[in-house]
Protein backbone atom coordinates (compact mmCIF):
# COMPACT_ATOMS: atom_id res chain seq x y z
CA UNK A 1 0.00 0.00 0.00
CA UNK A 2 1.49 3.41 -0.97
CA UNK A 3 2.06 5.13 2.29
CA UNK A 4 1.07 8.63 0.32
CA UNK A 5 -2.31 7.83 -0.96
CA UNK A 6 -4.05 5.48 1.10
CA UNK A 7 -3.89 2.35 -0.92
CA UNK A 8 -7.82 2.25 -2.02
CA UNK A 9 -8.54 1.37 -5.29
CA UNK A 10 -9.98 4.44 -8.14
CA UNK A 11 -13.65 5.32 -7.14
CA UNK A 12 -15.63 4.10 -9.59
CA UNK A 13 -18.58 6.86 -9.29
CA UNK A 14 -22.60 6.03 -10.18
CA UNK A 15 -23.95 3.23 -8.43
CA UNK A 16 -24.15 3.06 -4.79
CA UNK A 17 -21.74 -0.16 -4.00
CA UNK A 18 -24.31 -2.72 -2.24
CA UNK A 19 -24.09 -2.33 2.03
CA UNK A 20 -21.58 -5.05 2.51
CA UNK A 21 -18.12 -5.35 3.18
CA UNK A 22 -15.30 -7.52 1.16
CA UNK A 23 -14.39 -10.77 2.54
CA UNK A 24 -11.65 -11.38 4.85
CA UNK A 25 -7.94 -11.69 3.10
CA UNK A 26 -6.64 -15.18 3.78
CA UNK A 27 -3.50 -13.81 5.18
CA UNK A 28 -2.64 -10.84 7.42
CA UNK A 29 0.09 -8.86 7.28
CA UNK A 30 0.77 -6.28 9.98
CA UNK A 31 1.08 -2.47 8.95
CA UNK A 32 4.52 -1.55 10.24
CA UNK A 33 5.14 1.66 8.71
CA UNK A 34 3.24 5.09 9.07
CA UNK A 35 0.50 5.12 6.32
CA UNK A 36 -1.78 8.18 5.17
CA UNK A 37 -6.18 7.74 5.23
CA UNK A 38 -7.01 7.58 1.82
CA UNK A 39 -6.94 10.34 -0.46
CA UNK A 40 -10.50 10.25 -1.53
CA UNK A 41 -11.40 11.25 2.48
CA UNK A 42 -10.80 14.91 0.91
CA UNK A 43 -13.89 14.31 -1.27
CA UNK A 44 -15.96 12.13 1.15
CA UNK A 45 -15.29 14.21 4.43
CA UNK A 46 -16.75 17.62 3.39
CA UNK A 47 -19.56 15.65 1.18
CA UNK A 48 -20.61 13.81 4.65
CA UNK A 49 -20.45 17.24 6.57
CA UNK A 50 -22.41 19.33 4.09
CA UNK A 51 -25.25 16.38 3.81
CA UNK A 52 -25.86 17.03 7.40
CA UNK A 53 -25.86 20.83 6.62
CA UNK A 54 -27.89 20.79 3.63
CA UNK A 55 -30.95 22.34 6.17
CA UNK A 56 -28.99 25.68 6.79
CA UNK A 57 -27.48 25.54 3.25
CA UNK A 58 -31.27 26.32 2.18
CA UNK A 59 -32.03 28.73 4.77
CA UNK A 60 -28.84 30.54 3.79
CA UNK A 61 -28.85 30.57 0.53
CA UNK A 62 -32.09 29.56 -1.32
CA UNK A 63 -34.48 31.27 1.56
CA UNK A 64 -31.85 34.21 1.66
CA UNK A 65 -34.29 36.33 -0.65
CA UNK A 66 -31.23 37.40 -2.46
CA UNK A 67 -29.09 38.89 0.69
CA UNK A 68 -25.96 38.73 -0.74
CA UNK A 69 -24.15 37.93 2.72
CA UNK A 70 -26.20 34.74 3.24
CA UNK A 71 -24.63 34.14 -0.14
CA UNK A 72 -21.02 34.58 1.45
CA UNK A 73 -22.01 32.67 4.38
CA UNK A 74 -22.94 29.45 3.00
CA UNK A 75 -19.46 29.80 0.56
CA UNK A 76 -17.30 30.13 3.85
CA UNK A 77 -18.89 27.47 5.31
CA UNK A 78 -18.30 25.39 2.38
CA UNK A 79 -14.93 26.30 2.17
CA UNK A 80 -13.78 26.04 5.83
CA UNK A 81 -15.29 22.37 5.35
CA UNK A 82 -12.77 21.78 2.54
CA UNK A 83 -9.70 23.11 3.83
CA UNK A 84 -10.43 21.33 7.54
CA UNK A 85 -10.69 17.99 5.69
CA UNK A 86 -7.68 18.66 3.73
CA UNK A 87 -5.45 19.58 7.01
CA UNK A 88 -6.75 16.53 8.40
CA UNK A 89 -5.54 14.13 5.54
CA UNK A 90 -1.70 15.92 5.42
CA UNK A 91 -1.19 15.60 9.08
CA UNK A 92 -2.83 12.56 10.15
CA UNK A 93 -0.67 9.08 10.14
CA UNK A 94 -1.35 5.73 11.15
CA UNK A 95 0.51 2.48 12.15
CA UNK A 96 -0.47 -0.87 13.43
CA UNK A 97 3.01 -3.20 15.58
CA UNK A 98 2.95 -5.93 17.23
CA UNK A 99 1.92 -4.32 20.19
CA UNK A 100 0.17 -1.61 19.50
CA UNK A 101 -2.35 0.58 17.14
CA UNK A 102 -0.56 4.48 16.49
CA UNK A 103 -2.17 7.38 15.24
CA UNK A 104 -0.88 11.04 15.10
CA UNK A 105 -2.65 13.62 14.24
CA UNK A 106 -2.94 17.65 14.32
CA UNK A 107 -1.02 20.63 12.98
CA UNK A 108 -0.30 23.58 15.49
CA UNK A 109 -0.77 20.65 18.40
CA UNK A 110 0.00 17.32 17.44
CA UNK A 111 -1.38 14.65 19.20
CA UNK A 112 -0.83 10.87 19.22
CA UNK A 113 -2.96 8.63 20.13
CA UNK A 114 -1.51 4.97 20.87
CA UNK A 115 -3.89 1.82 22.10
CA UNK A 116 -2.06 -1.51 23.18
CA UNK A 117 -3.89 -4.39 21.08
CA UNK A 118 -4.05 -6.42 23.79
CA UNK A 119 -7.17 -3.56 25.17
CA UNK A 120 -9.04 -3.80 22.25
CA UNK A 121 -12.69 -4.46 23.18
CA UNK A 122 -14.04 -4.27 19.36
CA UNK A 123 -13.35 -2.90 16.11
CA UNK A 124 -16.66 -1.18 14.24
CA UNK A 125 -16.35 -0.41 10.64
CA UNK A 126 -18.68 2.40 9.70
CA UNK A 127 -19.66 3.21 5.89
CA UNK A 128 -21.62 6.39 5.61
CA UNK A 129 -23.32 7.44 2.55
CA UNK A 130 -20.40 9.73 1.32
CA UNK A 131 -18.43 6.98 2.02
CA UNK A 132 -20.09 4.06 0.10
CA UNK A 133 -20.26 6.10 -2.75
CA UNK A 134 -16.82 6.13 -2.81
CA UNK A 135 -15.87 2.80 -1.54
CA UNK A 136 -14.57 3.67 2.26
CA UNK A 137 -14.96 2.75 5.69
CA UNK A 138 -14.29 4.27 8.78
CA UNK A 139 -12.33 2.34 11.62
CA UNK A 140 -13.28 2.78 15.18
CA UNK A 141 -11.18 0.78 17.77
CA UNK A 142 -12.83 0.09 21.11
CA UNK A 143 -10.89 -0.28 23.88
CA UNK A 144 -13.99 -0.43 26.38
CA UNK A 145 -12.63 2.95 28.99
CA UNK A 146 -15.80 4.65 29.92
CA UNK A 147 -14.27 7.32 32.51
CA UNK A 148 -15.15 10.03 29.34
CA UNK A 149 -17.51 9.43 26.69
CA UNK A 150 -16.30 9.89 23.09
CA UNK A 151 -12.26 9.12 24.28
CA UNK A 152 -12.98 5.13 23.91
CA UNK A 153 -10.25 3.94 21.76
CA UNK A 154 -9.38 5.82 18.38
CA UNK A 155 -10.91 6.20 14.77
CA UNK A 156 -9.48 6.23 11.50
CA UNK A 157 -12.05 8.08 8.73
CA UNK A 158 -11.24 6.90 6.64
CA UNK A 159 -9.93 4.14 4.31
CA UNK A 160 -10.60 1.86 1.72
CA UNK A 161 -13.32 -0.94 2.28
CA UNK A 162 -11.27 -3.78 1.83
CA UNK A 163 -8.18 -2.04 3.86
CA UNK A 164 -10.83 -1.48 6.54
CA UNK A 165 -11.57 -5.08 7.15
CA UNK A 166 -8.16 -6.32 6.69
CA UNK A 167 -7.21 -4.07 9.46
CA UNK A 168 -10.45 -5.44 11.36
CA UNK A 169 -8.91 -8.88 10.62
CA UNK A 170 -5.34 -8.00 11.78
CA UNK A 171 -6.88 -6.10 14.97
CA UNK A 172 -9.30 -9.18 16.21
CA UNK A 173 -6.38 -11.90 15.24
CA UNK A 174 -4.25 -10.77 17.89
CA UNK A 175 -7.18 -10.25 20.29
CA UNK A 176 -7.86 -13.94 19.73
CA UNK A 177 -4.77 -15.60 19.59
CA UNK A 178 -4.02 -14.14 23.10
CA UNK A 179 -6.86 -15.82 24.75
CA UNK A 180 -6.01 -18.46 26.89
CA UNK A 181 -5.69 -22.42 24.79
CA UNK A 182 -5.80 -20.16 21.36
CA UNK A 183 -3.45 -21.87 18.52
CA UNK A 184 -1.65 -19.57 15.76
CA UNK A 185 -1.93 -21.39 12.59
CA UNK A 186 -2.35 -20.03 8.91
CA UNK A 187 -5.40 -21.48 7.33
CA UNK A 188 -7.59 -19.37 5.46
CA UNK A 189 -10.34 -17.60 7.37
CA UNK A 190 -13.11 -18.63 5.31
CA UNK A 191 -17.12 -17.94 5.69
CA UNK A 192 -18.66 -16.78 8.80
CA UNK A 193 -21.81 -18.49 10.19
CA UNK A 194 -24.74 -16.46 10.05
CA UNK A 195 -26.67 -16.62 13.52
CA UNK A 196 -29.54 -14.49 12.75
CA UNK A 197 -30.61 -11.94 9.89
CA UNK A 198 -32.99 -9.15 8.50
CA UNK A 199 -36.73 -10.17 8.44
CA UNK A 200 -38.99 -8.00 7.13
CA UNK A 201 -41.59 -9.59 9.58
CA UNK A 202 -39.92 -7.61 12.32
CA UNK A 203 -41.26 -4.56 11.13
CA UNK A 204 -44.44 -4.74 13.43
CA UNK A 205 -42.52 -4.52 15.83
CA UNK A 206 -40.91 -0.88 15.29
CA UNK A 207 -44.34 1.03 15.95
CA UNK A 208 -43.96 -0.68 19.52
CA UNK A 209 -40.53 0.97 20.18
CA UNK A 210 -41.73 4.47 20.11
CA UNK A 211 -38.42 5.56 18.20
CA UNK A 212 -40.61 7.41 15.40
CA UNK A 213 -42.65 9.60 17.60
CA UNK A 214 -39.47 11.18 18.91
CA UNK A 215 -37.70 11.35 15.33
CA UNK A 216 -41.42 13.33 13.72
CA UNK A 217 -41.20 15.41 17.44
CA UNK A 218 -37.70 16.55 16.42
CA UNK A 219 -38.04 17.23 12.64
CA UNK A 220 -41.48 19.02 13.34
CA UNK A 221 -39.42 21.25 15.61
CA UNK A 222 -36.43 21.71 13.46
CA UNK A 223 -38.86 22.64 10.93
CA UNK A 224 -41.43 24.94 12.88
CA UNK A 225 -37.99 26.54 14.01
CA UNK A 226 -36.49 27.40 10.61
CA UNK A 227 -39.67 28.33 9.14
CA UNK A 228 -39.79 31.10 12.23
CA UNK A 229 -36.22 32.48 11.63
CA UNK A 230 -37.22 32.91 7.78
CA UNK A 231 -40.48 33.97 8.28
CA UNK A 232 -41.82 30.95 5.99
CA UNK A 233 -45.70 30.28 6.28
CA UNK A 234 -45.67 26.46 6.60
CA UNK A 235 -48.18 26.10 9.74
CA UNK A 236 -51.12 28.14 8.24
CA UNK A 237 -52.86 24.55 7.11
CA UNK A 238 -51.31 22.73 10.31
CA UNK A 239 -53.06 25.50 12.82
CA UNK A 240 -56.93 25.70 10.36
CA UNK A 241 -56.80 21.86 10.67
CA UNK A 242 -56.28 22.02 14.00
CA UNK A 243 -58.55 24.55 14.85
CA UNK A 244 -61.16 22.40 12.97
CA UNK A 245 -60.51 19.43 15.23
CA UNK A 246 -61.07 21.75 18.12
CA UNK A 247 -64.20 22.60 17.49
CA UNK A 248 -65.64 19.45 17.34
CA UNK A 249 -67.34 17.32 19.89
CA UNK A 250 -64.81 16.30 22.28
CA UNK A 251 -65.07 12.43 21.56
CA UNK A 252 -64.41 13.00 18.14
CA UNK A 253 -61.28 15.62 18.82
CA UNK A 254 -59.80 12.80 21.03
CA UNK A 255 -60.40 10.09 18.51
CA UNK A 256 -58.74 12.06 15.74
CA UNK A 257 -56.06 13.28 17.74
CA UNK A 258 -55.12 10.12 18.86
CA UNK A 259 -55.48 8.04 15.04
CA UNK A 260 -53.06 10.62 13.67
CA UNK A 261 -50.40 10.51 16.32
CA UNK A 262 -50.85 6.64 16.50
CA UNK A 263 -50.52 6.77 12.08
CA UNK A 264 -47.46 9.31 12.28
CA UNK A 265 -45.62 7.42 15.46
CA UNK A 266 -46.28 4.58 13.48
CA UNK A 267 -44.94 5.22 9.97
CA UNK A 268 -41.80 7.57 11.61
CA UNK A 269 -41.02 4.31 13.78
CA UNK A 270 -41.15 2.18 10.37
CA UNK A 271 -38.93 4.43 8.69
CA UNK A 272 -36.37 4.55 12.11
CA UNK A 273 -36.39 1.15 12.39
CA UNK A 274 -35.05 0.13 8.12
CA UNK A 275 -33.06 2.83 8.13
CA UNK A 276 -31.07 1.43 11.56
CA UNK A 277 -31.81 -1.98 11.04
CA UNK A 278 -31.53 -2.67 7.11
CA UNK A 279 -29.41 -5.53 6.19
CA UNK A 280 -28.78 -6.69 10.16
CA UNK A 281 -26.92 -10.16 9.55
CA UNK A 282 -25.62 -11.95 12.93
CA UNK A 283 -22.53 -13.92 12.11
CA UNK A 284 -19.77 -15.57 13.95
CA UNK A 285 -16.64 -15.43 12.01
CA UNK A 286 -13.72 -17.91 11.73
CA UNK A 287 -11.76 -15.58 13.74
CA UNK A 288 -14.04 -16.45 16.82
CA UNK A 289 -15.32 -12.82 16.71
CA UNK A 290 -19.17 -12.03 16.89
CA UNK A 291 -20.31 -9.66 14.36
CA UNK A 292 -23.47 -7.52 13.55
CA UNK A 293 -23.65 -5.77 10.20
CA UNK A 294 -26.95 -3.25 9.90
CA UNK A 295 -28.13 -0.11 8.22
CA UNK A 296 -29.36 1.31 5.00
CA UNK A 297 -28.04 4.75 4.67
CA UNK A 298 -24.71 4.24 6.99
CA UNK A 299 -23.69 0.76 7.20
CA UNK A 300 -22.25 -0.19 10.45
CA UNK A 301 -20.13 -3.28 11.10
CA UNK A 302 -19.23 -3.90 14.49
CA UNK A 303 -17.21 -7.33 15.87
CA UNK A 304 -16.89 -8.25 19.35
CA UNK A 305 -14.35 -11.20 20.40
CA UNK A 306 -15.75 -13.82 21.83
CA UNK A 307 -13.19 -14.14 24.23
CA UNK A 308 -14.65 -11.18 25.75
CA UNK A 309 -18.22 -11.79 26.32
CA UNK A 310 -19.40 -12.49 29.67
CA UNK A 311 -22.87 -12.73 29.28
CA UNK A 312 -26.34 -11.39 27.28
CA UNK A 313 -29.44 -9.50 28.28
CA UNK A 314 -32.72 -9.69 26.91
CA UNK A 315 -34.39 -6.69 27.39
CA UNK A 316 -38.42 -6.26 26.46
CA UNK A 317 -39.99 -2.91 26.94
CA UNK A 318 -43.85 -2.69 28.00
CA UNK A 319 -45.04 -2.17 24.57
CA UNK A 320 -42.45 -4.28 23.00
CA UNK A 321 -43.28 -7.22 25.89
CA UNK A 322 -47.20 -6.52 24.91
CA UNK A 323 -46.74 -7.64 21.08
CA UNK A 324 -44.32 -10.56 22.21
CA UNK A 325 -41.07 -8.86 21.18
CA UNK A 326 -37.78 -8.16 22.48
CA UNK A 327 -34.10 -7.11 21.09
CA UNK A 328 -30.79 -8.20 23.21
CA UNK A 329 -27.73 -7.15 23.76
CA UNK A 330 -23.86 -8.35 24.95
CA UNK A 331 -22.24 -8.12 28.12
CA UNK A 332 -18.77 -7.44 26.54
CA UNK A 333 -15.68 -7.27 29.00
CA UNK A 334 -14.58 -3.37 29.22
CA UNK A 335 -17.69 -2.15 27.51
CA UNK A 336 -21.22 -0.41 29.00
CA UNK A 337 -24.18 -1.00 27.21
CA UNK A 338 -24.91 2.47 26.69
CA UNK A 339 -23.33 2.15 23.58
CA UNK A 340 -24.48 0.97 20.26
CA UNK A 341 -21.55 -1.49 20.55
CA UNK A 342 -23.07 -3.60 22.80
CA UNK A 343 -26.19 -4.64 19.94
CA UNK A 344 -27.03 -8.11 19.44
CA UNK A 345 -30.76 -7.87 17.82
CA UNK A 346 -33.21 -5.37 16.92
CA UNK A 347 -36.56 -5.49 18.09
CA UNK A 348 -37.77 -9.49 17.07
CA UNK A 349 -39.91 -11.63 18.10
CA UNK A 350 -39.10 -12.86 22.02
CA UNK A 351 -38.33 -16.13 20.88
CA UNK A 352 -35.60 -15.02 17.85
CA UNK A 353 -34.07 -13.08 20.93
CA UNK A 354 -33.84 -16.30 22.88
CA UNK A 355 -32.47 -17.99 20.18
CA UNK A 356 -30.09 -15.86 19.33
CA UNK A 357 -28.90 -15.52 23.23
CA UNK A 358 -27.67 -19.25 22.81
CA UNK A 359 -26.25 -18.99 19.53
CA UNK A 360 -24.07 -16.36 20.81
CA UNK A 361 -23.19 -18.10 24.09
CA UNK A 362 -22.71 -21.66 22.77
CA UNK A 363 -25.75 -22.65 25.20
CA UNK A 364 -28.64 -25.23 24.97
CA UNK A 365 -30.99 -24.20 26.29
CA UNK A 366 -31.14 -20.85 26.26
CA UNK A 367 -29.53 -19.17 29.63
CA UNK A 368 -32.24 -16.70 29.33
CA UNK A 369 -35.45 -18.92 29.30
CA UNK A 370 -34.05 -21.23 32.49
CA UNK A 371 -37.33 -21.65 35.00
CA UNK A 372 -36.48 -19.12 37.34
CA UNK A 373 -36.67 -18.98 41.62
CA UNK A 374 -39.80 -16.57 43.18
CA UNK A 375 -38.98 -14.30 45.26
CA UNK A 376 -40.98 -13.74 48.78
CA UNK A 377 -43.96 -12.24 49.60
CA UNK A 378 -42.79 -9.64 50.83
CA UNK A 379 -41.36 -8.80 47.98
CA UNK A 380 -44.99 -7.99 46.77
CA UNK A 381 -46.36 -5.82 49.50
CA UNK A 382 -43.09 -3.81 49.09
CA UNK A 383 -44.17 -3.05 45.21
CA UNK A 384 -47.90 -2.92 46.22
CA UNK A 385 -47.26 -0.11 48.71
CA UNK A 386 -44.74 1.74 46.33
CA UNK A 387 -47.23 1.48 43.39
CA UNK A 388 -50.32 2.47 45.27
CA UNK A 389 -49.37 4.45 48.60
CA UNK A 390 -47.86 7.50 46.69
CA UNK A 391 -51.52 7.80 44.48
CA UNK A 392 -53.31 7.97 47.76
CA UNK A 393 -51.17 10.21 49.34
CA UNK A 394 -51.98 12.51 45.87
CA UNK A 395 -55.63 11.59 46.16
CA UNK A 396 -56.02 13.58 49.49
CA UNK A 397 -53.58 16.45 49.04
CA UNK A 398 -55.60 17.19 45.97
CA UNK A 399 -59.19 16.88 47.32
CA UNK A 400 -57.59 19.89 50.27
CA UNK A 401 -56.11 21.63 47.52
CA UNK A 402 -57.14 21.10 44.06
CA UNK A 403 -60.71 21.03 42.21
CA UNK A 404 -62.76 18.03 43.07
CA UNK A 405 -62.45 16.02 39.70
CA UNK A 406 -58.16 16.27 39.96
CA UNK A 407 -58.21 13.70 43.22
CA UNK A 408 -61.04 11.47 41.84
CA UNK A 409 -58.84 10.84 38.50
CA UNK A 410 -55.46 10.22 40.75
CA UNK A 411 -58.17 7.24 42.71
CA UNK A 412 -58.96 6.17 39.48
CA UNK A 413 -55.58 5.32 38.46
CA UNK A 414 -55.22 3.41 41.75
CA UNK A 415 -55.92 0.37 40.22
CA UNK A 416 -53.67 0.75 36.94
CA UNK A 417 -50.76 1.26 39.51
CA UNK A 418 -51.74 -1.88 41.55
CA UNK A 419 -51.68 -3.83 38.82
CA UNK A 420 -47.92 -2.45 37.41
CA UNK A 421 -47.12 -3.30 40.87
CA UNK A 422 -48.42 -7.12 40.73
CA UNK A 423 -46.40 -7.05 37.11
CA UNK A 424 -42.81 -5.73 38.76
CA UNK A 425 -43.24 -8.55 41.16
CA UNK A 426 -44.13 -11.40 38.52
CA UNK A 427 -41.23 -9.95 37.08
CA UNK A 428 -39.01 -10.98 39.55
CA UNK A 429 -36.78 -14.05 39.39
CA UNK A 430 -33.55 -16.01 39.68
CA UNK A 431 -31.48 -18.82 38.92
CA UNK A 432 -28.05 -20.62 38.79
CA UNK A 433 -27.11 -22.81 35.82
CA UNK A 434 -23.86 -24.60 35.44
CA UNK A 435 -22.49 -21.42 33.48
CA UNK A 436 -24.34 -18.53 34.33
CA UNK A 437 -25.90 -16.69 36.96
CA UNK A 438 -29.79 -15.87 35.71
CA UNK A 439 -31.85 -12.77 36.79
CA UNK A 440 -34.74 -11.04 35.80
CA UNK A 441 -36.54 -7.54 37.02
CA UNK A 442 -38.45 -4.28 35.80
CA UNK A 443 -41.75 -3.86 34.34
CA UNK A 444 -41.96 -0.34 32.35
CA UNK A 445 -38.98 -2.41 30.67
CA UNK A 446 -38.44 -5.60 31.93
CA UNK A 447 -34.70 -7.23 31.37
CA UNK A 448 -33.16 -10.53 32.20
CA UNK A 449 -29.76 -11.17 31.97
CA UNK A 450 -27.25 -14.34 32.35
CA UNK A 451 -23.95 -13.55 33.25
CA UNK A 452 -21.12 -15.79 33.31
CA UNK A 453 -20.47 -16.90 36.83
CA UNK A 454 -16.49 -17.35 35.79
CA UNK A 455 -16.73 -13.24 34.95
CA UNK A 456 -17.86 -12.49 38.30
CA UNK A 457 -15.33 -10.97 40.54
CA UNK A 458 -17.28 -9.93 43.97
CA UNK A 459 -20.52 -9.07 45.20
CA UNK A 460 -22.13 -6.27 46.86
CA UNK A 461 -24.63 -6.92 49.45
CA UNK A 462 -27.33 -4.13 50.18
CA UNK A 463 -30.21 -3.27 52.15
CA UNK A 464 -32.62 -0.13 52.91
CA UNK A 465 -33.89 0.23 55.71
CA UNK A 466 -37.21 -1.26 54.49
CA UNK A 467 -35.51 -4.14 53.14
CA UNK A 468 -34.14 -5.04 56.65
CA UNK A 469 -37.60 -4.66 57.97
CA UNK A 470 -39.28 -7.12 55.37
CA UNK A 471 -36.04 -9.42 55.52
CA UNK A 472 -34.99 -8.90 52.33
CA UNK A 473 -31.37 -8.07 50.26
CA UNK A 474 -30.24 -6.99 47.10
CA UNK A 475 -27.27 -9.46 45.89
CA UNK A 476 -25.09 -7.60 43.28
CA UNK A 477 -22.36 -9.36 40.99
CA UNK A 478 -19.88 -6.70 40.36
CA UNK A 479 -18.08 -7.96 36.87
CA UNK A 480 -15.73 -5.78 34.43
CA UNK A 481 -18.01 -6.35 31.46
CA UNK A 482 -21.13 -4.67 30.94
CA UNK A 483 -22.48 -2.02 33.55
CA UNK A 484 -20.18 -3.25 35.89
CA UNK A 485 -22.74 -4.40 38.34
CA UNK A 486 -25.96 -6.83 37.56
CA UNK A 487 -28.70 -7.03 40.87
CA UNK A 488 -30.47 -9.92 42.16
CA UNK A 489 -33.53 -7.31 43.54
CA UNK A 490 -35.57 -8.25 46.84
CA UNK A 491 -34.75 -11.53 47.54
CA UNK A 492 -34.57 -13.26 50.74
CA UNK A 493 -31.41 -12.63 52.99
CA UNK A 494 -30.51 -16.30 53.26
CA UNK A 495 -31.52 -17.32 50.09
CA UNK A 496 -29.70 -14.17 48.58
CA UNK A 497 -26.36 -15.09 50.63
CA UNK A 498 -26.65 -19.01 49.60
CA UNK A 499 -26.75 -17.95 45.98
CA UNK A 500 -23.84 -15.70 46.04
CA UNK A 501 -22.32 -18.43 47.65
CA UNK A 502 -23.22 -21.19 45.29
CA UNK A 503 -22.16 -18.85 42.23
CA UNK A 504 -18.82 -18.23 43.32
CA UNK A 505 -17.67 -20.50 45.94
CA UNK A 506 -15.32 -19.04 48.91
CA UNK A 507 -15.54 -15.43 47.36
CA UNK A 508 -17.96 -14.62 50.08
CA UNK A 509 -17.24 -17.11 52.91
CA UNK A 510 -14.50 -14.89 54.33
CA UNK A 511 -17.04 -12.00 55.25
CA UNK A 512 -19.95 -14.18 56.06
CA UNK A 513 -17.59 -15.73 59.06
CA UNK A 514 -16.68 -12.59 60.48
Amino acid sequence: MNPEQGGGPAPTGGALPPAEFPAAPAFVEPVVDWHRLDVRMLVVRPLNEIIGLVPVFVGLVVLGRGEGWRIVAGAGVIGAIVLFGLLRWMTTRYRITDDQVEITTGLLVRKRLAVPRDRIRTVDLTAKLGHRLFGLSAIRVGTGQRDQPGEDGLTLDAVSSAEAERLRLLLLTRVVRDAPGAVDDAEEPGEGVALSSWDARWLRFAPLTLSGLVAVGALFGLTANFARELEVEVLGPLTEAAHWVMDQPVGLTAGLLAGAVLVIAGFGSVVVYVVQFWGYQLTREPDDTVRVRRGLLTTRSVSVAEQRLRGVEVAEPLLLRAGRGAHAKTVTTGLGRKGESSLLLPPAPVAEAHRVTAEVLRQTPPPTRAALRRHPVAALRRRMVRAVVPLLVLAAALAFFAPAWTWQVALALVPFSALLGWDRYRSLGHALTDRYLVARQGSAVRGTFALQRTGIIGWRVSRSFFQRRAGLVTISATTAAGDGAYHVVDVGEAEGLALAEEAVPDLLRPFLER
